[in-house]
Order: C-alpha cells, then sequence, then structure tokens
C-alpha cells in the first residue's frame, strides 16, 4: 500500500509543482480520473500532498541529499506525517529508509525561518515585519478544521449541532464556532455536500473570519445591498438570510462562471431576493444606474489569499511581489467602482483574506484620503452586537489563525456622508433601479471556467470554504 501510496502522490505533486493551475484544481482533477480510489485513499493522498505544499521549501532542502529522484523523495516526507512509520518503511528501499531517518533526526530550529517554515524569501520578509510574525506563520502552516454555517432563514444553531452530534457528523466533533452565532466548527474532512442537511441548504461551508463580514455589513430587511464581488456566493446567502429574504440583494461578478456555480446554492437557500448580474470589469452600464443607491456594499476583494494559506498552501509559491503590485491596483480600481453604489448615509465594507497591510490598512487608507465624504466607523462596536465574544483593538476587523483559529481576514467599515453629493444627480431620480431592465441579470452558463486563474473546485475532498 505504502508504495503505491508514494507513486500516487508524486503524480499528483509532479503536475501541481509546475503551478499551472491551483492544487485543488489538479488534485480534484486527478481524484475524479481515478474513481476507484476509497474515501480513505482519497484522504491520505490529499493530506500527503498539502503537507509537501505546507513545507516544500524545507522539504526541497532534504530531498537534495540522498539518491534517485528528488520527486520521489518530496512523496515519501508528505507521507511521513500521514503514515505510521512502520508502514511507509514497507514501500522503502533500505537506502530510503537510512535517508528518512537521517532527515528526520536534523533540528528543523537550526534552520533559518524561511527555510523552517517554508516561505519564499519576498513573503517571509513581509510577513516579518507584522505583529508577532511567527505565531502568525506557524498558524498559516498548520491544517484549518472545517467551519459551516447555518442558514438562519431555515434552522437555528442550537437545534443543528444537536442533529449533528446525534447523527453519523459525531465523530468529526461539531462545536459552536467561539465568535459567530451562526458557525459550527469540525474535524476532518467530513462529506458535508453529502448530508441531506446540505442539500436542503440548512448548513453551508464557510469560515468563521467570512461569516463575521455579514455581522459588518449589519443588512437590514428591505434594504438593497450589493455584494460587488460575490465570487461562489456564500457571503451572499448569508446577507439574504439575514435580510429575512425581503429587499433587493445584486450578487456582482464579472465571471459568469463563479455566478453559474453559485446558482444551486441559490436555490437550496430558500432565498428569493438575490439578484445575480454578470458585470464588466469596467465601466458597467448597470452599476452606473445604481450610482448612490445602495444601502449598503460589501467589497470583498480579490487578493492574494494569504490568509488562507491553511487551506491553500500553494498560494504562497503561486504569488509573487508583481502579481501583489497588480492585485492592490485592481483592488483601488474596484473600491472606488463600488463606493459610487453607495447611498448618502450609507455603508461601504471592504474586505479581504489577505495578512499584508498594502492590501488591507493602505488600501483603505487611500480612499479615504481620496473620498473626504467617506468616513472610518470602528468595527469593534458594530461586530459586537451579533459577535458578542469578539473583542478588536482599533477601528478594523483583523483575523488571524493564531489568535482567532480563523483564516486571515480583514475588513473595514465606512460610512458615505449623509449629505454627500452623488455622480450625475441621481438622488434626484425616482429610485426605480429595482425595476430597471438594464439591471436584469445575464444569462450565466453551467460551463466550468478554462482559464488558469480560475476558482477550482473541490468536490472530491469537501464543499470549499468561502
Amino acid at each position: 500500500m505504502a508504495a503505491v501510496r508514494i507513486d500516487q502522490v508524486r503524480s499528483v505533486l509532479g503536475e501541481i509543482l509546475q503551478w499551472k493551475f491551483p492544487a485543488d484544481a489538479v488534485l480534484s482533477r486527478y481524484l475524479r480520473a481515478n474513481p476507484k480510489l476509497g474515501a480513505r485513499d482519497r484522504g491520505e493522498v490529499a493530506e500527503a500532498v498539502f503537507d509537501v505544499l505546507r513545507h516544500l521549501r524545507r522539504y526541497r532542502q532534504f530531498a537534495e541529499s540522498g539518491s534517485g529522484p528528488a520527486a520521489r523523495r518530496l512523496a515519501i516526507l508528505g507521507l511521513a506525517s500521514v503514515f505510521e512509520r512502520s508502514i511507509l518503511d514497507a514501500g522503502l528501499s533500505e537506502d530510503e529508509q537510512h535517508w528518512l531517518d537521517h532527515v528526520q533526526r536534523i533540528d528543523v530550529k537550526s534552520l533559518s525561518r524561511a527555510v523552517r517554515d517554508s516561505l519564499p524569501d519576498w513573503l517571509d520578509e513581509r510577513l516579518s515585519k507584522l505583529h508577532d510574525a511567527d505565531a502568525l506563520i506557524q498558524a498559516l502552516n498548520k491544517p484549518a478544521p472545517l467551519d459551516v454555517r447555518v442558514n438562519p432563514l431555515k434552522v437555528e444553531r442550537a437545534g443543528m449541532l444537536e442533529l449533528l452530534r446525534n447523527g453519523a457528523a459525531a465523530r468529526y466533533n461539531p462545536e459552536p464556532t467561539p465568535y459567530s452565532p451562526w458557525g459550527i466548527r469540525m474535524q476532518g474532512r467530513p462529506p458535508i455536500n453529502r448530508w441531506p442537511m446540505f442539500e436542503k441548504g440548512e448548513i453551508e461551508v464557510q469560515d468563521e473570519g467570512s461569516q463575521i463580514l455579514a455581522a459588518l455589513v449589519a443588512p437590514k430587511r428591505g434594504e438593497m445591498i450589493i455584494d460587488y464581488c460575490a465570487g461562489a456566493g456564500g457571503k451572499t446567502l448569508l446577507l439574504g438570510a439575514l435580510m429575512r429574504s425581503t429587499g433587493r440583494l445584486y450578487a456582482f461578478d464579472v465571471s459568469a462562471a463563479r455566478l453559474a456555480r453559485a446558482k444551486p446554492r441559490f436555490a437550496r437557500s430558500g432565498l428569493s431576493n438575490i439578484v445575480p448580474v454578470v458585470i464588466n470589469p469596467e465601466n458597467d452600464q448597470r452599476v452606473k444606474r445604481l450610482r448612490g443607491k445602495a444601502h449598503r456594499v460589501l467589497v470583498d476583494a480579490p487578493c492574494s489569499g494569504l490568509g488562507t494559506l491553511r487551506r491553500n498552501p500553494d498560494l504562497k509559491w503561486r504569488q509573487h511581489p508583481d502579481s501583489l503590485d497588480e492585485l492592490r491596483q485592481m483592488q483601488a480600481s474596484i473600491l472606488r467602482q463600488a463606493s459610487r453604489c453607495v447611498a448618502p448615509g450609507g455603508r461601504l465594507v471592504y474586505a479581504t483574506c489577505s495578512v499584508l497591510p498594502e492590501e488591507n490598512e493602505e488600501q483603505v487608507e487611500a480612499f479615504l484620503a481620496e473620498n473626504p465624504d467617506f468616513s472610518l466607523l470602528d468595527a469593534s462596536a458594530i461586530v459586537s452586537d451579533r459577535c458578542k465574544n469578539l473583542t478588536l483593538e482599533g477601528p478594523y476587523l483583523s483575523m488571524r489563525p493564531d489568535v482567532h483559529n480563523t483564516d486571515g481576514f480583514f475588513a473595514a467599515v465606512m460610512e458615505r456622508n449623509k449629505v454627500s453629493v452623488v455622480e450625475s444627480g441621481v438622488q434626484k431620480r425616482k429610485d426605480t433601479s429595482e425595476h430597471d431592465p438594464a439591471l436584469a441579470p445575464e444569462a450565466v452558463t453551467d460551463e466550468p471556467d478554462s482559464a488558469p486563474g480560475a476558482e477550482p473546485t473541490k468536490e472530491s475532498l469537501a464543499t470549499p470554504q468561502v
């Protein structure tokens, strides 16, 4: 079994390490191409592959010693975190056993942090400037638990917890999340997407940090709200449920494929107030028609994703400083466009799943300097209304895996002045945007996104965190 598993892990890594596609997409494709693999087999391959991606720089240094293909030694190191040594040895030659003995005796504390914790030099430098950097980096290198969220339109968390604890899910140790009033945390890789409560839209997979963003938006019944970068729709669903399916909730995204993948989730949720709209990246006419009309706008901006390294460890190898500069320009542009939709007295929430200040605080500070009609609100005061146990320092939401056991999340809440002058005099016109045919959702296809940077599917592993 060990010999077969080494070949399987080596095969998957061989494609992932070309960095043409996200690791989740490559692994999912491999598992679909090998349907005879059972759940345990899939879990072992996935765990070993992701262990290698978390520790790639250190493992590559170790793999330089020994003889034979270094790719095989990477697979062996990954499986050493999955199998007991006696099981793994059955698939190793005598020389490989001696090599593994040698590298396992190396004191990792003697290595530089960039090698020890497997970071590219540029990222090690940037993370080193953050508070308690060592603790953050180590937490980002650990596997994450699985967070799910109840649909408050259909069920209460207490009832769902009781159902899970008394059923087959009990083995995954379901517990309430400490901060989000809607979250349930489980260990391992439960097959959520095959559970009846998932199929009925009673639960969705969503990291606790992402859930808390909805508390910052604080939607109310009957309002017009825009989720400007809706993606697969995770936050849209929670916003719609908190609105009790009233008002108008626009789910904007530039990708028709992403919105198409969100359609089944919208259907399961029981919500009737979501309007998915495919928009153009620049100067979209439907966006212009909503200028100055939305009560609340959420911008969960495209970002480096470095706050999600627990789930997506390949991102630290796929990102680089040049791509980060491009993302920063995109974030600033999206934030400017989205802000124009905010009504006087309305709320603008900017968020990322990054821990880097240049994507977070610095973006907000630059926006506020250019837009004096917006002012920064205290996120801690807002979030305390629903997340009773969460205390924050400063005006921003800053979630970290080493402190909160969530992915790295950032958010800022801004309010437009009530006497703000909105472009084009739209405030003088009757608010008929809800019935404007120009805002009707464009047709979305069910064809998968084929671009190299397309959002990966994880159906072979678990429903994706969003």
